[in-house]
Formats: structure tokens, sequence, C-alpha cells
């Protein structure tokens, strides 16, 4: 139902013509909360462009549809709701993906962004005997065991 050809702003005279319809309609869905043209100094009402898609939508109901005025401005109010709920959706996602990445980042260079401080492991003592080493078999035996933990759960 597209009918503009051009940007810019339409009297409305002109809009009631590309549109087939009376001018008091227009004003009609102006009155109603349907329409907010801008108005000029000398209150002359200009419909941008994005008024004009509007108005389609609004004439695709009635015309189409048969929808009166307050299912009309229903139906608008959850059109604009539904947009505005997109549009955090689309906020959120980017938020996630930007710190997925940023921990991914993190979790590539150990020294930052760990979630559990690492501890250094001895290795510089011979851990075949458990009974003499003590300590030190006990800390590299508990350190693998974490990072085979963190190894399973990053795969």
């Amino acid at each position: 139902m597209t009918k503009r050809k051009s940007k810019g702003a339409y009297m409305i005279s002109a809009v009631a013509e590309m549109y087939g319809i009376h001018p008091q309609t227009l004003r009609l869905y102006e009155r109603e909360g349907l329409l907010k043209p801008v108005a000029t100094e000398g209150n002359t009402r200009l419909y941008t462009d994005e008024d004009l898609q509007r108005l389609e939508f609004i004439l695709s109901l009635a015309r189409d549809l048969g929808v009166n005025i307050s299912g009309m401005a229903i139906i608008l109010q959850m059109r604009e709701r539904m947009e505005e709920m997109q549009r955090q959706i689309q906020e959120f996602v980017q938020y996630i993906q930007e710190e997925v990445l940023t921990r991914a980042h993190a979790a590539a260079d150990p020294a930052k962004g760990a979630i559990v401080p690492g501890t250094e492991v001895d290795v510089s003592h011979d851990h075949s005997a458990p009974e003499e080493s003590g300590k030190g078999a006990l800390s590299t035996q508990h350190s693998a065991e974490h990072m085979e933990f963190f190894d399973n759960r990053s795969g």
C-alpha cells in the first residue's frame, strides 16, 4: 500500500489525496492519538515518512481487518511495546556476546579473570612416593584434579 515516492513532510490535504481519505479522517486519527503529525508555527500539520508508514498500518487495520479506532489504539500500543521489548532484547544479546568474548579472552590468559585463584604447584620433588613427599604430592594431585575438571568443562 506504499504510495510515497519521495522523502519529506506532507500537508494534510496531500496525504488525504494520496490515500483516498478525507482530511477529517486524519484529524480524527490525530485526536484519538493514533497519528502525531508535526505542527508548524501556523498550526499546519506536516506528516513525515514515519507518519505515513503508521497511517498505512492504520488504514490496513481499518480496511482489511475491520478494526475500529479503539482496537487500533490497542494494537498500536501493543506494537510499540513489542518494538521496545525487541530493542531491549537486542541490547541484552549484544551485552551477553560482549561478556562471553571478554570472559573467553580472560580464560585464554589465566592471570586475568580467574574465578578461583590458581596456586602454584611444586614440581621439583619426586612425587612417585607420596608418603615421602607428603604435602607436595597431595597439592600436585589436588591441582591436577582441578585442571582436569576445568579442562573438561571448557571443552
